[in-house]
């Protein structure tokens, strides 16, 4: 299954949704997550989408709702636990100051 967040005007991260793989498939039976996004938006209306990784492979970290999108790091980021925490930006997780 694929699963999609579905981002707000800011970016941060309102609902996922799973979608079943076929729907990624193109004619030559290979994932396009345009084709996932495409089909969202036809079922649900227009809205920022964007596929994300159960297993963390890509965009960092799985989203969860709270979270932000970070365009420049392509990464998904979760809500800063304390103002002192600093983003590392290999992970895209929160360290603790040291």
């Amino acid at each position: 299954m694929a699963h999609f967040a579905k981002l707000n005007q800011d970016n941060l991260v309102i609902d996922v949704i799973v979608v079943a793989n076929d729907v990624l498939l193109d004619s030559n039976n290979e994932e396009q997550e345009q084709l996932g996004i495409d089909f969202l938006n036809l079922t649900f209306g227009e809205h920022n989408w964007k596929q994300t990784s159960f297993n963390g492979s890509f965009r960092k970290n799985y989203a969860s709702v709270g979270y932000s999108f970070n365009e420049d790091l392509n990464a998904f980021i979760p809500e800063k636990p304390f103002n002192s925490w600093i983003l590392n930006e290999d992970t895209c997780q929160w360290d603790s100051p040291k």
